[in-house]
């Protein structure tokens, strides 16, 4: 859920191309992900204050919960967040957790967070890059629209595919699918 909210947030932001790098290293335990987008960005104070939850750039609520809760549950494994942003620019949002600790959650489903920001936003460039011990998967939604020849990503008949194609190639990789 950490990864679709850090998503919305860059689709909120106006970005036009978002990056999602997903890596996991089995022998030490870790999972690293990576946002990155080319939105507003946000003021040096935004970023200072960005995973205080009771601050918020919003006007529909008074809390921000996603980048608070995000650093909390990564420092409780042992991990860390870093926000990188620059107005006019966009952001860069790293996660680390600790996979071999009591207190990380897992992964979720990865495989509809991705195809539904796809499916869900076909005017955004989306780019997905999966690393596993040395394994790697990249999925580019630009190359995927070319392969669909005039189908829009958003076609009711593209989603089952692209899940299906995202599933076999992160279950080639050993990724683990369950929620």
């Amino acid at each position: 859920m950490h990864i679709l909210d850090i998503l919305q947030n860059s689709l909120r932001a106006g970005a036009t191309r978002i990056g999602l790098e997903v890596n996991e290293e089995s022998l030490s335990h870790r999972l690293t992900f990576t946002i990155t987008d080319n939105g507003k960005g946000m003021s040096e104070e935004t970023r200072t204050n960005a995973t205080d939850p009771f601050f918020t750039s919003r006007t529909t609520r008074r809390i921000g919960m996603g980048l608070p809760l995000l650093k909390q549950n990564a420092e409780q494994t042992g991990g860390h967040v870093s926000i990188e942003s620059e107005e006019g620019k966009g952001t860069q949002v790293t996660a680390l957790f600790h996979r071999d600790h009591i207190d990380c959650p897992a992964l979720g489903d990865l495989v509809g967070t991705v195809v539904m920001t796809v499916t869900s936003n076909p005017g955004i460039e989306f780019n997905y890059h999966h690393r596993k011990d040395g394994l790697e998967f990249v999925f580019n939604s630009g190359e995927i629209k070319s392969a669909l020849d005039g189908v829009g990503l958003n076609d009711p008949a593209v989603y089952p595919l692209l899940c299906e194609m995202v599933t076999n190639n992160l279950s080639e990789m050993n990724v683990d699918l369950t929620t």
